[in-house]
């Protein structure tokens, strides 16, 4: 995987950004001794329950609707090993490998607290398996969010079990027992409560909304940017962001994206002789821009907002054990609700909300570029030719779809229930899907304002005849002159489709926003 960084893992909580680097970018992990200690601490106390005549969930009981069916001593371990085999039932396509090492960082983080009960050597093991690059295949479908990502996580627990199919470092398909053999590691055979504790926990959606907070960050920073350079193309007044306005109703995330676009526009020559040449004629064409325009800062300051709330939920998330029962601080072994994904399902709706707004408004200034009554003085379609040329027509009709599927997208899947295991589970929280459904919003996200900065690069092309006597401000300029690296300068219409992929690769690695910072000396916030 590449990855020279080390991840420790210990009693307290993960930080988002240790998330990221073991899910997304291969850092090992290492688990401190400080956890070893309180995994065996919380292991004797299950110990000590094995042959007590009272029925402990999980420890001499069955699951879910079976918890009254009391199980002898000889087959708890025929026990855990089903309860494994048997919730390894997910379907449909196959996981984004991010999220599965997430997921598992996520349940070997809780094992770590020491409150779930399992013998080091299981949490030292999955921690062998991220090291080694092993990735069980998980289908999407699966996980209700309830009882935590039940079936996902039981398909981790079953490569543990040197069971079912992984992906190697590679990427190669094998099966279980042949990867770990061929990294070294001996499978393990689980015993009283340790199934359990492997698969109650809301791990694969917090991973989901940990990466999902970063990937928005950053596409909020360029949606700030795009923004400011359709500002710029559209001969738009940099007034409205001014600061003193911007105190008046001070929204935290409101005043970081109108001080980003104004930053971004300052000294903009085109803007400054376009405000002059209306001054000397004694007219104003305009009394006020469009609100895609106008209001941008209000609109990805909310989402902003909407983050802000987000990450506060999974900095608790990180810092919390959740399993069911769970090994108290006392020694109790106490059963609880804490597995309930809402919390996190909520939040995963929220900003996929967000994400389908902020996209709404960008697809909207695309299209004032595009009509020649809303352009000021621009071709009809920033056409080379109009009539044989169609410019950036089919452009902006690719971005009108992907908006509608967002909004699609934005319809919550928390607010749906549907019950389970015979009544027993009666309300789910759909937190799993909700995290499948805004990793593909903010794909679309991503898509859409490449959309409208290749559009927007195009239109300053025409408008002041290309980068050689380009009267955009130094951000703007510098993001026209990485798209231009990869894309050519308006002309007759070619190939679409490459052009709007080179400028998404730009948006997704945030080569823009290097640029951008670079350019002006520091990033943007």
């Amino acid at each position: 995987m590449g990855s020279t960084q080390t991840v420790n893992v210990g009693v307290g909580a993960l930080r988002p950004e240790d998330v990221v680097a073991v899910a997304r970018h291969g850092a090992r992990v290492d688990i401190l001794q400080e956890s070893i200690t309180a995994m065996e601490a919380s292991r004797q106390v299950i110990e000590d329950l094995v042959n007590d005549p009272m029925p402990h969930y999980g420890v001499s009981t069955g699951f879910g609707a079976l918890a009254t069916t009391h199980i002898p001593v000889a087959q708890r371990t025929q026990l855990q090993r089903s309860l494994i085999r048997s919730h390894a039932a997910s379907s449909g396509a196959e996981v984004d490998r991010e999220v599965v090492r997430g997921l598992m960082l996520g349940r070997l983080s809780t094992m770590a607290t020491g409150r779930t009960g399992v013998r080091p050597l299981v949490a030292q093991t999955y921690a062998a398996l991220l090291n080694a690059g092993i990735t069980p295949v998980i289908g999407e479908y699966g996980s209700l969010g309830c009882s935590g990502d039940l079936a996902p996580l039981s398909h981790i627990a079953l490569a543990l079990m040197g069971e079912g199919d992984v992906r190697d470092d590679d990427g190669a398909l094998r099966p279980a027992a042949q990867a770990l053999a061929a990294a070294g590691i001996t499978p393990v055979e689980l015993r009283e409560k340790e199934g359990l504790a492997l698969i109650n926990g809301t791990d694969g959606m917090l991973g989901m909304l940990i990466m999902a907070s970063a990937d928005l960050r950053r596409l909020l920073q360029t949606a700030d940017l795009a923004a400011a350079m359709s500002v710029e193309g559209l001969l738009g007044t940099d007034g409205v962001f001014a600061a003193d306005i911007h105190a008046l109703r001070p929204h935290p995330g409101q005043i970081t994206s109108a001080a980003n676009i104004r930053r971004l526009l300052s000294g903009s020559p085109l803007i400054q002789q376009h405000s002059a040449s209306e001054l000397s004629e004694h007219r104003s064409t305009r009394v006020q821009d469009a609100y895609s325009l106008r209001c941008a800062p209000q609109v990805h300051g909310a989402a902003r907002s909407t983050l802000a709330y987000v990450e506060s939920v999974a900095a608790i998330e990180l810092g919390s054990a959740i399993d069911n029962p769970v090994v108290t601080v006392d020694g109790r072994v106490e059963s609880n609700g804490n597995f309930h994904g809402a919390p996190v399902g909520y939040a995963l709706d929220f900003l996929a909300i967000a994400v389908a707004d902020v996209a709404s408004m960008s697809e909207r200034r695309t299209d004032r570029f595009l009509d020649k009554a809303r352009n000021h003085g621009l071709n009809p379609f920033l056409a080379h030719d109009p009539g044989v040329d169609s410019g950036h027509m089919i452009a902006q009709y690719t971005q009108a779809g992907i908006v509608s599927e967002l909004k699609r997208l934005a319809n919550p899947a928390s607010v749906d229930s549907i019950p389970s295991s015979a009544m027993q589970e009666d309300h789910v929280s759909m937190g799993w899907s909700a995290g499948l459904k805004l990793r593909r919003a903010l794909d679309g996200l991503t898509r859409v304002l490449a959309i409208e900065i290749l559009t927007s690069a195009r239109a300053l092309d025409m408008r002041d005849g290309g980068l050689a006597t380009s009267r955009s401000a130094v951000g703007p300029h510098a993001v026209r002159t990485a798209v231009r690296q990869v894309v050519e300068g308006p002309g007759t219409d070619r190939y679409l489709a490459p052009e709007i992929e080179a400028v998404r690769v730009l948006v997704d690695n945030g080569s823009l926003l290097t640029a951008v910072e670079h350019a002006l000396g520091d990033g943007l916030e």
